[in-house]
């Protein structure tokens, strides 16, 4: 590799390549890519999964409405916090990064800690079922999938889209910006059904839109969790800030431009899913596409399976692609093995982060009871974006004339700490399994803390096994850790 002052590195498989090249290599996402990443990872399988998690905690149809309404507000206050935190401090990492400058390295190590053993690889292994149970079940029509077959088809599709994402990150987002119209096209494709349905049946479904409706406060607040579930990703382009053109501009607009259409969107497939199917139907049912394409699609039922597919795949394709670079800003950090902050010095990907969050993956594939991980995992990361929208204020009073591109106002940050506080602190009485385990899995994180990062005088022979470890994979990936010159590209 080459020093801090020159301006070439050695390529093995071809010509030098310059630093101007380089940095066109790092700054490949525009704002197509921006929106595609934010609607591809939005756009997975949680439309087909919650609105049966939010009707079976609301009861009603119109308080099902009102969360789906309710959660993308929240997730477009979030996401206006997002913009002011990416634009502020445009590195990589997302809520690691915030938290780190925020609060410290050891909030920014929990929530790595959380991240990798529970919130990354656990919504990887989710998507991949998600895509191999549509995928077989047309084979298997009348009775349950294979369950051994549906998990080899997860693992392979898992290991497929990582060896796309360390081969060429350019073909990732070519594949994703395809995948985002095809996910907005099946849900256009429900709206259009489900308007037909409504138009040729009535409007007696929305008759008594509040009859049923539930008015226990814990079990509305789990009802936003099923809701925010779908929404999540709004904030997954603030990991690939480095890699953003022009982030001030870009950055922002893709939220704009997104959370919108997001809310408007799901408002509508929710109306589509109430117009044919009954709330005690829908909360019954654990695949609410099909069930819909059953009732509403005729002899085009079949696509929705293809759809859903779909979804699942691109949703998947984009997480991988994000969350590695969260795990490689922690190993640059020093808060993770260092040759995970390594790239491969041919393509410039972070090839040993998305094996080692491949391997992960691939371990969550060994259990299929992911609902109760998906439960307290989602109560434990909005707490840590609690954390990181609250950094806003904490920067503002402690550093406040560092650049601000972008400022929201005060009340927005303000109003989404205290909204997401009241939904963390409600749920604990009537989840209180779900929100100890959680909380468990968080304060695990705090001794191996101060053991594999503060302790820095550790023997020789864990020293020298960590060494030949790192020279392992620097071979395995064709990988070397970054230079002066190579930092610059990725700041």
């Amino acid at each position: 590799m080459s020093g801090p002052t020159e301006t070439v590195v050695k390529n093995t498989d071809g010509p030098p390549v310059d630093k101007d090249d380089r940095v066109r290599l790092k700054k490949q996402l525009g704002l197509l890519e921006g929106c595609a990443i934010i609607l591809g990872i939005i756009f997975g399988s949680g439309i087909f999964i919650s609105p049966s998690g939010v009707m079976s905690e609301v009861g009603s149809v119109g308080l099902s409405l009102s969360m789906w309404v309710l959660c993308g507000l929240l997730s477009m206050i979030g996401a206006l916090c997002y913009a002011e935190l990416g634009t502020s401090i445009p590195r990589s990492g997302g809520d690691y990064t915030y938290l780190f400058e925020g609060y410290g390295p050891l909030p920014a190590f929990l929530y790595l800690w959380d991240a990798m053993l529970v919130f990354v690889p656990t919504t990887n292994a989710i998507m991949g079922l998600t895509f191999a149970n549509y995928v077989i079940k047309p084979f298997f029509p009348d009775c349950e999938n294979p369950d051994s077959a549906v998990r080899l088809l997860a693992a392979a599709v898992i290991c497929l889209i990582t060896f796309v994402n360390c081969w060429n990150v350019k073909a990732t987002t070519k594949v994703q910006n395809v995948f985002m119209f095809t996910k907005i096209a099946a849900l256009v494709l429900i709206i259009v059904f489900g308007g037909v349905y409504l138009y040729s049946n009535g409007f007696h479904r929305f008759e008594n839109p509040w009859q049923g409706s539930i008015t226990d406060p814990g079990r509305l607040a789990v009802s936003v969790y099923s809701g925010i579930y779908s929404y999540s990703g709004w904030n997954y382009l603030n990991f690939m800030t480095e890699e953003l053109r022009n982030p001030y501009v870009n950055l922002p607009r893709a939220i704009y431009i997104s959370m919108p259409l997001v809310t408007i969107i799901y408002v509508l497939a929710n109306v589509a899913y109430l117009s044919v199917l009954s709330p005690k139907d829908m909360a019954s049912t654990n695949a609410i596409a099909v069930t819909f394409g059953h009732l509403a699609m005729g002899s085009f039922e079949w696509v929705m399976p293809l759809m859903v597919a779909l979804s699942a795949f691109g949703g998947l394709c984009v997480h991988i692609m994000t969350s590695s670079r969260m795990c490689f800003v922690g190993a640059r950090y020093g808060h993770f093995p260092t040759f995970l902050s390594y790239i491969n010095i041919n393509r410039f990907t972070p090839t040993p982060s998305l094996v080692f969050l491949n391997i992960l993956s691939l371990l969550m594939l060994f259990t299929s009871d992911v609902n109760m991980l998906i439960t307290y995992s989602s109560i434990v990361e909005s707490f840590f974006t609690m954390l990181s929208v609250s950094s806003v204020l904490w920067s503002r009073w402690k550093n406040p004339d560092i650049n601000r591109p972008i400022k929201v106002a005060l009340w927005i940050p303000i109003l989404y700490v205290l909204v997401s506080l009241f939904l963390i602190l409600l749920p604990c009485y009537v989840k209180p399994k779900e929100v100890g385990m959680g909380v468990a899995i968080t304060l695990s994180g705090i001794p191996v803390y101060y053991l594999c990062v503060v302790w820095q005088t550790k023997p020789v022979w864990f020293q020298n096994s960590l060494k030949n470890v790192t020279f392992f994979i620097q071979k395995l990936f064709v990988s070397a850790k970054e230079d002066k010159a190579e930092e610059d590209i990725w700041e």
